[in-house]
């Protein structure tokens, strides 16, 4: 039987697809505020021309204009990959509560792999993570991408 946590991630992992499908990096992000999709987004760097543009980064915005407010306090985050130190930036000045996320991110990772800082509780705003969800689509979808992109 599927989770509540999983049902989220595979809706982000749906996002992260239509990335792929466009020729963007696949990431995907959807917000959950009182277990309902408030939001979600994809990467959409290469076609907005804007490198701020990922997933998460367009989740927190929509959110934030749906809710008529910046502070995300009471928000879970589910992306497919793990945020990068840019986007774990925004999720901190929001004020998400919960980072759920599929795969680790080894070069750009600002929660457990590069800059670890999901145990460094150096912020004003401490963050709950839980990583491993849906692992193996997430990780499937961001290495088939790149794969086809080293054929070209």
């Amino acid at each position: 039987m599927i989770t509540k946590v999983e049902e989220f991630m595979n809706e982000a992992i749906k996002e992260a697809e239509k990335a792929f499908n466009v020729g963007e990096v696949p990431i995907g992000a959807v917000l959950v505020k009182d277990g309902e999709i408030i939001s979600r987004g994809h990467n959409e760097v290469i076609n907005g021309c804007d490198p701020t543009l990922h997933a998460e980064i367009v989740a927190i915005r929509r959110a934030a204009k749906v809710l008529g407010n910046y502070r995300l306090n009471s928000c879970e985050l589910f992306v497919t990959v793990e945020p990068c130190i840019m986007c774990l930036g925004a999720i901190i000045h929001a004020r998400i509560k919960k980072i759920y996320f599929g795969t680790p991110d080894p070069r750009f990772g600002a929660i457990v792999s590069l800059l670890d800082f999901g145990k460094r509780q150096i912020f004003n705003h401490h963050f709950l993570y839980e990583m491993g969800i849906v692992e193996d689509r997430c990780r499937d979808l961001i290495q088939k991408f790149f794969e086809q992109r080293r054929k070209r």
